[in-house]
C-alpha cells in the first residue's frame, strides 16, 4: 500500500508544481527516458496544435511543459481524481485517473478541460519518478453510452 500512496502523491505533486510553475521541481519527478503525450480525443480541436505533445526524454518533456505552462493562464488548476492502480511490477506502478482543469473568469473558477490521464511511475534510487504520462482531453460531443 505504501507504493500506491507514493505514486498517488507523485502525480498530485506534479500537477501542483505544474500549475504553480515550479520549474525547478519538475526534473526530479521524471525519469531520464520519460515519455509524455498530450492530445484531445477527437484530434481536431481548434487548439490541437497547442495541446498536442509527443515528447521523449526528460529534457524534451521539460522543455515542452515549460513552454506550454508559460503560454497558459494563471491561476490554472489541474485536479486529478479517481486515481487508481492499473498494474505493477517490481519497479513500476501504472495508474489511471480523471483530470478536471479550471481557470478563473469573472472571479469564479471556470471549467477549462477534462480528460483521462494514464501514467507509469518507476522506482529509481528509492523514489518513484514518472516514466510515462499520457493525457487525453475530452472534446467529443457526449452521446448515449451505447452509441459511442
Amino acid at each position: 500500500m505504501h507504493e500506491t500512496i507514493a505514486v498517488h502523491e507523485l502525480l498530485h505533486r506534479w500537477w501542483f508544481a505544474y500549475d504553480e510553475g515550479e520549474f525547478d521541481a519538475w526534473e526530479e519527478m521524471f525519469t531520464e527516458d520519460v515519455w509524455f503525450t498530450s492530445r484531445t480525443d477527437t484530434g481536431d480541436h481548434p487548439f490541437e496544435e497547442f495541446i498536442a505533445s509527443d515528447s521523449r526524454g526528460r529534457a524534451d518533456v521539460l522543455d515542452w511543459q515549460r513552454r506550454h505552462r508559460l503560454a497558459c493562464p494563471y491561476p490554472l488548476r489541474h485536479n486529478g481524481t479517481n486515481i487508481h492502480v492499473t498494474g505493477h511490477t517490481d519497479t513500476e506502478v501504472s495508474l489511471s485517473s480523471y483530470i478536471h482543469v479550471t481557470s478563473v473568469e469573472n472571479r469564479v473558477p471556470s471549467p477549462v478541460a477534462s480528460g483521462i490521464v494514464r501514467a507509469t511511475a518507476r522506482r529509481e534510487g528509492g523514489v518513484y519518478r514518472l516514466a510515462e504520462v499520457h493525457v487525453v482531453l475530452d472534446t467529443m460531443e457526449a452521446v448515449p453510452f451505447g452509441e459511442r
